[in-house]
């Protein structure tokens, strides 16, 4: 059988793709090498039988306010969106809170209690957001050049103080919180979500990915799945499955086949091959597309050559507890919250991210976590707590900023290590935590590749999202869209424009391009060339 379109790779972008494709009248078949749908939006119980922890992705802001998403009506699928009491907060050794609600005015009102006036500043900042915000993220979430939302953008600026909050946009996090905040508390929330990137904090852009997520955090807030981030990826199979899209789980596709200089088919390691009449979308890593599934005599040397600067994002170790009681802060928050961020200050957070820039495990790494049963009941037992924190490590370790203890193979003792160091920061702010822990699991970069080949190393987020690697430079330079240098194969992962993110863009992406060149080629019979 000829497939109008096989989509190799069943993450989420790969799923809107197929999805995508399907509403236009293709027959699509899905392939997916793990046993189970879903990339790094999954989850399951093996950390206690009795709890539910997300495998990878947690908490879906960029989800939330993707149209790619809100356009397949999930809901329709078995989809609920939870939200925690409180989005996110950063905790204080002295037992204060820095939080941020869905309620910008709860947000400014526990700012100013923190620093007097911050609270007024954080409002101001979101009457500029309100103006420019939806304009941004809809030319960031759609293909480059981004026509439309681009001349939204320009129109918004006029009355935001026009270059100024260009400016503003491009200030790197730490030199951005200093001159917008008197305090650490709001300092922190703006930086803490600037570091969800891999971007250091004092470069540009990543002031920018700050205010998205801080910003996104009082439109649409940090929503999990009932149930598991599984949830959102099988409510998409769910989708594709009922409009007649047909998915193969454990079929590892080894190569794309071409056929004067079109992709005709896909081969996977069990020696199956599957036609594609119109278009391969390939949800896979930009390395792994050009240098694994093709030809070499397929891929034009400018690519090859272009593929040594590409940069991947950091490493990752990730860290889930079953807790037999809900987290033991040393003062809780007034406001329950979802997300919490852990660093000292905007300066401990910033020599955590440098020194993995730098290749050193970090002394004290700066965390990410979640308490998924705040956000979300049906995650354990009444009374208990699914968690987890991550933190990031070098791709190529060259020192530890610690004891030194730790080399930088990722084997099981230095997985062991890392995980002691960061439970050891969680015990500085929640006293007894360990004694809370029913159950511990330890994914490191080994660990977290091996469930899912797009997070080589653990990296997260398909390549670096620093700027040198971003809109018509990514992933590589001259192939800032999902077009390949091959006809009919298009790149549908994180490794292309707009990056990582669990909004489907990159998926949709691929597969309105599959669509646009598939017209031109009917149109044009052997006239469509390659990009």
């Amino acid at each position: 059988m000829t497939w109008d379109a096989v989509v190799v790779g069943a993450g989420p972008n790969g799923l809107v793709a197929a999805n995508r494709l399907l509403d236009a009248g293709w027959s699509v078949l899905l392939l997916e090498a793990q046993p189970e749908v879903g990339g790094a939006v999954r989850s399951d119980r093996e950390v206690h039988p009795g709890f539910v922890h997300d495998t990878f992705s947690a908490f879906h802001p960029l989800a939330a306010i993707s149209p790619t998403i809100a356009s397949f009506d999930l809901e329709d699928h078995g989809l609920v969106w939870q939200h925690a009491p409180a989005v996110l907060g950063h905790p204080f050794e002295d037992g204060s809170w820095a939080v941020l609600h869905r309620d910008r005015e709860l947000t400014a009102a526990g700012l100013d209690d923190l620093q007097p006036g911050d609270g007024r500043a954080w409002l101001e900042l979101c009457e500029q957001w309100d103006r420019v915000g939806p304009h941004l993220i809809g030319a960031l979430l759609t293909p480059f050049p981004p026509v439309r939302h681009g001349v939204g953008l320009l129109a918004a600026l006029r009355h935001v103080g026009g270059l100024d909050f260009v400016k503003t946009l491009l200030t790197p996090a730490t030199t951005l919180v200093r001159q917008r905040f008197g305090g650490e508390g709001a300092r922190l929330l703006l930086a803490g979500n600037s570091a969800h990137a891999d971007i250091p904090l004092d470069s540009p852009g990543s002031g920018l990915m700050g205010l998205l997520l801080a910003m996104l955090g009082q439109t649409v807030g940090f929503p999990v799945p009932e149930g598991g981030a599984g949830g959102l990826s099988r409510s998409l199979a769910r989708r594709f499955l009922a409009g007649g899209g047909e998915i193969r789980t454990d079929a590892e596709v080894e190569h794309v086949e071409v056929t004067r200089g079109r992709a005709v088919a896909v081969r996977t390691i069990g020696g199956e091959r599957y036609a594609a009449g119109r278009a391969v979308i390939a949800d896979v890593l930009a390395p792994t597309l050009y240098t694994r599934l093709l030809e070499r005599s397929d891929v034009p040397e400018r690519v090859f050559r272009s593929l040594e600067t590409f940069e991947l994002d950091p490493g990752t170790v990730k860290v889930d507890w079953a807790l037999a009681r809900p987290v033991p802060w040393q003062v809780a928050p007034d406001t329950a919250c979802g997300t919490v961020h852990v660093a000292d200050s905007v300066a401990d957070m910033a020599l955590a991210m440098s020194q993995v820039q730098a290749g050193a495990v970090p002394a004290s790494p700066f965390m990410l976590s979640g308490q998924m049963t705040t956000a979300d009941a049906t995650r354990s037992p009444a009374g208990t707590e699914s968690f987890w924190a991550y933190a990031h490590v070098p791709q190529h370790t060259s020192s530890d900023g610690g004891d030194g203890g730790i080399r930088g193979v990722w084997d099981r003792d230095d997985c062991e290590r890392f995980a002691d160091r960061m439970q050891a920061r969680l015990e500085r702010l929640a006293p007894g935590f360990g004694d809370a822990a029913l159950a511990r699991r330890i994914l490191g970069p080994r660990e977290l590749e091996a469930r899912n080949a797009n997070l080589v190393g653990g990296s997260l987020n398909g390549g670096s999202a620093q700027l040198h690697q971003q809109l018509v430079l990514r992933p590589l330079p001259g192939l800032g869209r999902a077009e390949t240098p091959v006809r009919g194969l298009f790149l549908g992962s994180a490794s292309a424009h707009p990056g990582g993110g669990v909004h489907g863009a990159c998926g949709d992406n691929a597969a309105r391009a599959a669509l646009a060149h598939d017209r031109l080629r009917r149109v044009l019979p052997g006239r469509v060339a390659s990009p």
